[in-house]
């Protein structure tokens, strides 16, 4: 076991109290699930996190419940690990079945390549994860203060390249992975395992695991589709003669923020070093554990490695990361981005088969009043056993079709009512809203509902303007916290109270550039009438080539608020 850093003389959060009691991630959970209780205490709260549940209630109801003297609707989120966002047919209708007995009908695809299930009841809790595992899907490292879900490219392609990418990830993932052996005894046989004298049970994590979550994601130099920079550790592949040679890290991503705290803040991971391709596994843990060692465990709106590596500095990252693998880094090799949106439509695979990726809004696979994508969803998967990988943006791939099959499986989303990738305007292909309310305990505002409420207007606007064919993203969240990334989109909608967001303006559409803040606290309402003036702007002012988000920068801040308030406009600023 790699020994652990000894705590600061700062006094620990109540977590990391709460993480050292637990008897590795045990606490009291088994007990209170046998309860009569409809949720659990905080202290189960934050330990039920690391095994992939959140606790939450409906907040639509709250108000209505507390006047009537009742309790609120306690519900639980569980999210799955699914590393690389890849599921056999057998597994991907598994989860289908899943939350369809338990999750409240809907499968919600997040933007770290994963299934999270609303609506589970506690008393369904156990069955649910137990027949997620019977499919060898597990929640374990879905959430918590652990290294999350591994992402990374979803084009389902043949060749060395990908298969070398495949095989790193996987081995990436056996090594981060949590192993205590709670997990087994309290979700799938109720054993007590007995543990041997001479091990510890987490040999990487310890006691009392990292200071908070830590996000590792891949990518293949020139495609930009994951966020890349956006990871805590970010790893991009590059390719010599046709092989892996090594990987560029990139350290210190995070979206996450306070909007109350001016000192949290979004940050894109920087470039760290070069390592040759059988030192990626070491390199990682050395990254993660250097984290483990130092990271504010004192104050969690910190504890994150953007804060540490920003606190110490980059070449005091890069020193320590060097002295645990015995040899200093490499320089990074440059990097140049050519594409970032998803894989949508029929693509080869290079092997005679081909994939279809699908448009998902929001990650939402449902059956509702736009169509039944789940139940054409289960049609396919059930009828041609394809491969099924989750992307983070939010969509699906369905892969290993003949090319005879494409226009049956055409056939069936059709006649569900389903919109063809070809079918979506660009607009709404390169959107994204987190899921907010009702069902987030951190939302203040609504997101995956209120977006499809405003992305028409925007499709009309941008149509009109000659802008239809252009990569604009458009991102919304009903907090600060970032998970749909929209500080590094072209426009973004973040919530800070019900009904009420900041925009923000100039990120970089390649996923290489942090937006600023526009307006503040705009009312849902307005904000279309808030940034039309600017994409009106753009439309006639632009320089060949130039890109939205570039054009925001050019200009600056002040002169796109002076659009805003323009007479000319006719769109008076909020």
């Amino acid at each position: 076991m790699i020994p652990i850093a000894t705590e600061t003389e700062k006094k620990p959060s109540a977590v990391e109290v709460v993480k050292r009691q637990s008897h590795h991630l045990r606490g009291a959970i088994t007990e209170e699930l046998a309860n009569d209780s409809a949720t659990f205490t905080e202290a189960s709260r934050q330990l039920l996190k690391f095994h992939g549940v959140y606790p939450q209630d409906d907040r639509d109801l709250r108000r209505s419940l507390r006047q009537a003297g009742k309790e609120p609707r306690h519900i639980m989120m569980v999210r799955a690990r699914i590393p690389g966002g890849i599921l056999s047919a057998e597994q991907y209708l598994t989860c289908d079945d899943v939350t369809s007995r338990y999750g409240g009908g809907s499968l919600r695809i997040t933007t770290r390549q994963t299934f999270q299930f609303h609506y589970v009841l506690k008393s369904n809790l156990q069955s649910t994860i137990r027949e997620l595992n019977a499919a060898l899907v597990t929640t374990l490292n879905g959430c918590g203060d652990q290294a999350r879900n591994v992402i990374s490219c979803a084009e389902p392609m043949t060749g060395s390249a990908h298969e070398e990418l495949a095989c790193d990830r996987a081995a990436l993932v056996t090594a981060i992975g949590a192993k205590t052996n709670a997990y087994q005894e309290i979700w799938l046989d109720g054993q007590k395992i007995a543990e041997d004298a001479q091990e510890t049970e987490e040999p990487l994590y310890g006691d009392v695991y990292l200071p908070r979550k830590f996000k590792f994601g891949f990518a293949l130099a020139g495609d930009n589709c994951v966020d890349i920079y956006s990871n805590d550790i970010g790893l991009v592949a590059h390719v010599d003669d046709g092989h892996i040679s090594g990987y560029t890290l990139l350290a210190g991503g995070g979206m996450g923020r306070s909007a109350g705290v001016k000192a949290t803040y979004a940050r894109l991971a920087s470039p760290l070093g070069f390592i040759p391709r059988g030192d990626l596994v070491p390199a990682a843990l050395a990254a993660l554990t250097v984290f483990r060692d130092f990271g504010n465990r004192s104050d969690r709106r910190f504890a994150r490695l953007k804060y540490l590596l920003d606190d110490r500095g980059l070449v005091w990252f890069r020193d320590e990361v060097a002295s645990r693998l015995d040899h200093p880094l490499a320089a990074p090799r440059p990097l140049l981005w050519q594409r970032a949106e998803d894989h949508l439509g029929w693509n080869s695979q290079g092997d005679g088969h081909w994939y279809l990726g699908l448009f998902v809004e929001n990650g939402r696979i449902t059956d509702g009043h736009e169509g039944t994508l789940k139940s054409a969803l289960r049609t396919i998967v059930e009828r041609w056993r394809p491969e099924v990988h989750l992307t983070t943006q939010q969509n699906i791939i369905l892969a290993g079709f003949l090319p005879k099959d494409r226009s049956a499986v055409e056939t069936v989303l059709k006649a569900a009512g389903v919109r063809l990738p070809w079918e979506v305007s660009k607009t709404r292909r390169n959107a994204m809203a987190c899921v907010g309310l009702p069902t987030c305990g951190l939302a203040v505002a609504d997101s995956e509902r209120a977006l499809p409420q405003l992305l028409p207007a925007f499709e009309a606007l941008f149509n009109d303007l000659g802008l239809g064919d252009d990569d604009i993203s458009i991102r919304m969240t009903g907090c600060s916290n970032g998970c749909a990334r929209p500080y590094i989109s072209d426009i973004a909608f973040v919530g800070r109270s019900l009904g009420k967001y900041d925009v923000l303006l100039g990120g970089d559409f390649l996923g290489t550039r942090l937006n600023q803040i526009y307006q503040e606290l705009v009312p849902m309402d307005q904000i279309y009438a808030s940034v039309a003036p600017v994409i009106a702007a753009f439309a006639a002012e632009r320089r060949d080539h130039e890109r939205f988000g570039d054009f925001c920068v050019r200009v600056g801040l002040e002169r796109l608020r002076e659009m805003a308030v323009s007479p000319a406009s006719g769109n008076p600023r909020p």
